[in-house]
């Protein structure tokens, strides 16, 4: 891809795949020929998924292409031009022949050159990225490789429940760039970690959504985020970026167990309202804390008192684990400095932000 950007990122981001297109914000449409199940494991970011063949067809064309290749073409571009002509017409009604657009399939074949030769035809200027979305998606890999290196972080450790993600985002509204790998990630990063309702990227789309957000972020800058293992729930963080993120000495925050627990029952209120199946998702843990400390859990969470659990499993589990963790992952976690937060409200989180950047960046 020809980055429009310029400086130190810009030059030294990896193209030798010469996808030979601009930037994804320099077109008003990307187009997505690829199958629907192909698109949503990963996807240029904003590209809107107008598959020539849906996933049925596709499997379809590709059994019949093992034993009868013409077969398979005729039946191909039957379904393929019935499907863009569906696309197409809405399609028309949107955008100006002036308007610049980009498509790809896999490989950059025949999926994308019949997108491409139709918008073409009614008069729409078309980029198609050269070797499809299997060239992207090394650029991708490749690009991750480097560009976290570029950046000078600052890192907020400390245990589950003292406030980091919240503090996070107040020196977001403090004017600071972070990056909130949890978001990112769908996932709060523990056995607890999975959001109701949400479900979290494949490792291919994390990256997508990772690149994407970087390419944003000034390297002049500082960049704020959180401590983070190097797996959130499903995904892993790219290694550049879990190497850097480790070489800084982190910012060690911290909060009275009053907040922490008043935090955790508002970011989990669905634990809060069913401890017992919070103890069944912290069931695996048994080996590591012992079968008399998991009884001792359940008996407070089968007694509602949710409060005392959730305390005793941040003092008892959490608040161990994340210090072995940073002692083993920070080889300076000794030297950080020391955030007290006597209260998690939004407007003292605002003051410490306003103090942080003041004396951080």
């Amino acid at each position: 891809m020809q980055n429009t950007e310029s400086g130190p990122i810009a030059d030294s981001l990896p193209n030798p795949l010469q996808l030979e297109v601009a930037d994804w914000s320099q077109y008003a449409l990307v187009i997505d020929a690829r199958s629907p199940r192909e698109y949503q494991e990963d996807h240029v970011p904003g590209a809107v998924n107008l598959p020539v063949v849906n996933d049925e067809e596709y499997a379809e064309v590709g059994t019949l292409h093992k034993t009868d290749t013409h077969a398979a073409y005729l039946i191909g571009v039957e379904y393929s031009l019935r499907n863009i002509a569906n696309h197409i017409k809405p399609l028309i009604a949107k955008f100006d022949r002036r308007d610049r657009m980009l498509v790809y399939c896999f490989r950059g074949g025949k999926r994308s050159k019949l997108w491409a030769d139709n918008l073409r035809t009614i008069g729409f200027n078309v980029d198609v990225i050269k070797g499809g979305w299997k060239n992207y998606r090394r650029w991708v890999r490749e690009s991750l490789e480097v560009l976290p290196r570029h950046f000078e972080y600052r890192v907020l450790s400390g245990s589950t429940g003292c406030g980091k993600t919240r503090l996070l985002h107040a020196l977001a509204a403090a004017g600071q760039q972070i990056i909130d790998l949890e978001e990112l990630a769908s996932h709060r990063g523990s056995l607890l970690g999975k959001l109701p309702g949400r479900s979290q990227p494949t490792q291919k789309w994390f990256d997508s959504l990772l690149l994407e957000y970087m390419r944003g972020l000034d390297p002049n800058r500082p960049v704020w985020l959180e401590a983070e293992s190097k797996k959130i729930g499903n995904v892993q963080l790219p290694d550049a970026l879990f190497e850097a993120m480790h070489q800084t000495v982190p910012i060690h925050v911290t909060a009275p167990m009053e907040e922490r627990v008043r935090l955790w029952r508002e970011d989990y209120p669905h634990l809060a309202s069913d401890p017992v199946m919070l103890v069944n998702l912290l069931e695996p843990l048994k080996p590591l804390v012992g079968g008399e400390e998991l009884k001792l859990w359940r008996e407070m969470a089968d007694t509602g008192r949710v409060d005392e659990l959730f305390a005793r499993v941040m003092t008892h589990h959490y608040d161990l684990c994340y210090e072995r963790s940073t002692k083993r992952n920070y080889k300076a976690s000794d030297e950080s400095p020391r955030i007290e937060l006597d209260s998690l409200r939004p407007e003292r989180l605002a003051e410490v932000a306003t103090e942080l950047a003041e004396k951080f960046t």
